[in-house]
């Protein structure tokens, strides 16, 4: 595994936690969690996936 490889793994569910607890604090709303969500996942898989 490469480090970009690496880099993806750790910073996908970061960014989807970030997601989440924006969320429970009320700053972001449902739509804008699973948008950011499906987002990051896609950008991960494809970057991966190009590695």
């Amino acid at each position: 595994m490469t480090d970009a490889q690496m880099g993806l793994v750790v910073a996908t569910p970061a960014i989807i936690v970030m997601a989440l607890l924006l969320y429970r604090m009320g700053v972001l709303q449902k739509g804008g969690v699973t948008a950011a969500i499906m987002m990051s996942l896609a950008i991960a898989v494809l970057l991966f996936l190009e590695q």
